[in-house]
């Protein structure tokens, strides 16, 4: 068999076990659940958020708002469309997973101890067992035969910019103030001891959307798993962003406008280089089409 009758067999194979349906069917649950609490932060924000700086909740509310009208429909949508086949849906479903994951170890870390403190703690492990098991339910060989055709040049080129990019901003809030042995603007302002954020992108998403990003550039077929899903991870982090001065100007705060245009900008980049990457990804014939059991 020569190599391109390989790889065309192997993209006529499944590219997740079967076994993803349980991931699938958690991730639905924690969605509904996350909505659940999302409904109770948005009626009761003082409530749940009444502890936290003014800053702090005007943030707190623009992420449930987006969590609520996109996040958790979104996850559901894409869970059920990967569950019929569709390997750009999975893909998209894990992006969804990770942003959950990532924003429910803030609220968990960060926000005091109130009504939803549990709630919050059990879409956090559903969200992340879901991720951690609907990766490893990929076959990365699979994948990667799917996306042979795809542009990928783009979507690594903007995976390492992205990372580049916001490493620097990071590290430009971080590194003035511990040697001036005062807090990060962003930590004072939210009366924390660090910024999640900060602890969060600088160890785990920067890293891993560079590493992905070079290793489109190679032609490496894990990155073909995980580029879709950090793209959308982008662009859902940029939503509550955009949203949070509008909260701020409804309850009297001072919106920071200034955010709106170049959060605007990459978060339009990153559907456009999603829809790109994801548009170049050879179908399977539709006898070879994967189902997931019901």
């Amino acid at each position: 068999m020569t190599t391109t009758d390989s790889a065309t067999a192997r993209a006529a194979v499944p590219a997740w076990t079967r076994g993803a349906v349980v991931w699938l069917r958690l991730s639905v649950l924690g969605a509904l659940l996350a909505a659940a609490g999302n409904i109770a932060g948005l009626v009761n924000a003082g409530g749940v958020y009444g502890k936290e700086t003014s800053a702090f909740i005007d943030q707190a509310i623009a992420q449930d708002a987006v969590n609520l009208a996109v996040v958790s429909p979104a996850i559901v949508v894409l869970a059920v469309l990967a569950r019929r086949g569709s390997l750009r849906a999975y893909l998209m479903w894990l992006g969804g997973l990770a942003f959950t994951t990532y924003n429910y170890v803030i609220y968990t870390m960060s926000v005091h101890v109130g009504p939803l403190f549990l709630v919050w703690i059990a879409v956090l492990g559903l969200s992340a067992f879901s991720l951690i098991g609907g990766l490893a339910a990929l076959d990365a060989g699979a994948v990667g035969d799917r996306f042979g055709h795809a542009p990928q040049r783009l979507a690594g080129w903007f995976l390492i910019a992205v990372a580049a990019l916001f490493t620097l901003l990071w590290l430009k809030d971080i590194v003035p103030a511990i040697l001036d042995g005062r807090a990060p603007q962003s930590v004072s302002e939210l009366a924390l001891p660090s910024s999640p954020v900060h602890v969060l992108d600088l160890s785990f998403f920067l890293p891993a959307a560079f590493a992905t990003g070079v290793l489109l550039l190679r032609g490496r077929p894990w990155s073909y798993t995980t580029a879709p899903g950090l793209l959308v991870f982008l662009a859902l982090t940029g939503l509550p962003i955009i949203v949070t001065p509008f909260v701020a100007e409804a309850r009297g705060d001072e919106p920071a406008w200034a955010v709106l245009p170049p959060i605007g900008v990459i978060t339009i980049a990153c559907l456009a280089v999603l829809a790109r990457l994801t548009h170049g990804a050879t179908p399977p014939r539709r006898s070879d089409e994967v189902r997931t059991p019901a």
